[in-house]
């Protein structure tokens, strides 16, 4: 579809509209969020919250549209959810944490809002990413805005530095990624992405850029240190060892394992078998790449994560060359990871034995359904985002027109199940705000790119990263160097 004609279809827009207004959250008579879904066909549950990853396509929606108060409102009341002392009690929100939702109660007349840090969820999972989107949202209200003071106010800067003390606190671990547990981020369900996962890694980075940005050097010099310090390791980190293609596969197809020392060579001693070689040798396009899932002792995870990718590309933690590899690989698999659904969370699903072992069994992450490869109508923005990044836009428009087509007439559902997302999500919720959102903003970036510095950032000076890493890229990985 050519980008003139998506641009002129506003039926399936005014729809989104409308449903849009429908989900937003008042509290004390302010706009302050929007539902997680409007499905009033089916139980609640915890969908009338308003979720800080789900409402940032919202919010950028909202930004473009200038109607910004929603935006600060929403910062401003997360802030003051944010714990601000140390507990004691292993059981609650560590100090710095932002909730992963909150909803408004009212009682006997008086409204108050009641945050979810994990305690209420499934499994009881804690979120990562709350804290790490809540600070790119942040940068992209300044963006917006150029309302620096907000940024700048006492509360916020503490805010911001309780989060990054939270990421760059001293650790067991001695790799500049963030360790976290399984179902941290937006794959909330058991998909063995513990450990050192890519969207994660992906999004602390374009925190630490939003935060390095933001805070002022009175009382925070030594955060602005250790942010400076961390960048460009994170950088090197992600860009030499997540990455695949086909030249990259062939040296770690020749790998040995259990070296010991400084000049080993498979430093994450990945095991030659463990790999699905002859798989990746026929997906793998000769001029495609992309960051793998997950990178740890023992572990290559070699499953395409969607969001990690795309918002590598977005935020320059991708080169150039690996950006345009990304795209090149969407484009050759289009069928595997965009399918008559736009788009994929990861592929390809884990099936058989391995499914039962990994997710435990969870019904509702069947193979090609839910987290376990179903396709999400949210991911749009960012493939958008992705394309005018890399000037690839052809591909946007495209899968923009196969959503549209579809999207309001299957009232926007959560997910698609299927290889190719053509049955709509077996437990999908209707409405779902951030399916709509995902619709929206890609057609915004679409029509204007420069909205893309909103969550887009420069490059990081090569020469930072290369000293950096430059003992570890010339020691321990001879493809690289």
């Amino acid at each position: 579809m050519q980008v003139n004609e998506l641009l002129t279809d506003k039926t399936t827009e005014e729809a989104a509209w409308t449903a849009l207004e429908r989900s937003i959250i008042y509290y004390q008579g302010r706009p302050v969020g929007t539902l997680a879904a409007y499905d009033v066909t089916t139980e609640a549950l915890n969908y009338d919250q308003c979720f800080i990853r789900d409402f940032v396509s919202a919010a950028l929606i909202f930004l473009i549209k200038g109607r910004t108060d929603i935006v600060r409102n929403f910062l401003e009341e997360t802030l003051k959810l944010q714990p601000k002392e140390r507990q004691l009690d292993a059981y609650k929100p560590g100090r710095g944490l932002i909730p992963a939702s909150f909803k408004v109660i009212s009682n006997n007349g008086e409204e108050y809002l009641e945050a979810d840090f994990g305690e209420h969820a499934i499994a009881r999972v804690t979120p990562v990413d709350s804290c790490l989107w809540w600070i790119i949202l942040l940068r992209a209200y300044v963006i917006a805005t150029k309302d620096f003071s907000l940024a700048y106010q006492p509360e916020f800067q503490n805010g911001i530095r309780l989060i990054m003390e939270i990421c760059l606190a001293n650790r067991f671990d001695m790799y500049p990624t963030l360790l976290v547990p399984d179902g941290a981020c937006m794959i909330d369900r058991r998909m063995g992405i513990y450990g050192h996962p890519l969207e994660l890694q992906v999004l602390f980075y374009a925190a630490l850029r939003a935060a390095r940005e933001m805070l002022i050097c009175q009382g925070n010099q030594d955060i602005v240190a250790a942010i400076d310090n961390r960048l460009p390791l994170l950088c090197g980190h992600i860009r030499q060892h997540y990455w695949i293609d086909i030249n990259r596969l062939n040296a770690i197809y020749r790998f040995k394992s259990e070296e010991y020392g400084k000049t080993a060579v498979n430093l994450f001693n990945i095991y030659v078998d463990s790999l699905p070689y002859y798989e990746l040798d026929k997906w793998l396009p000769r001029k495609g790449g992309y960051l793998a899932g997950n990178v740890g002792p023992s572990q290559l995870d070699t499953r395409f994560f969607t969001l990690g990718n795309l918002m590598a590309v977005i935020s320059d933690l991708a080169t150039e060359e690996q950006s345009q590899a990304i795209m090149t690989l969407i484009e050759e698999r289009w069928d595997d990871l965009v399918g008559d659904m736009p788009m994929k969370i990861c592929f390809p699903a884990l099936e058989d034995e391995e499914y039962r072992i990994v997710t435990g069994c969870d019904p509702k992450n069947i193979p090609w359904s839910y987290h376990n490869a179903g396709s999400w109508p949210v991911l749009m923005w960012m493939l958008a985002a992705a394309s005018v990044k890399t000037k690839r836009t052809n591909l946007a428009a495209e899968a923009i027109g196969i959503a549209q087509a579809r999207l309001g007439e299957d009232e926007w559902p959560e997910y698609y199940d299927g290889k190719k997302g053509r049955l709509i999500g077996k437990q999908a919720r209707k409405y779902q705000t951030w399916s709509i959102t995902g619709y929206l903003l890609a057609k915004e970036l679409m029509a204007n790119p420069s909205y893309l510095r909103l969550v887009s950032f420069d490059e990081l000076p090569p020469e930072a990263v290369s000293r950096a890493c430059e003992f570890e890229i010339r020691s321990v990985d001879p493809y690289i160097a």
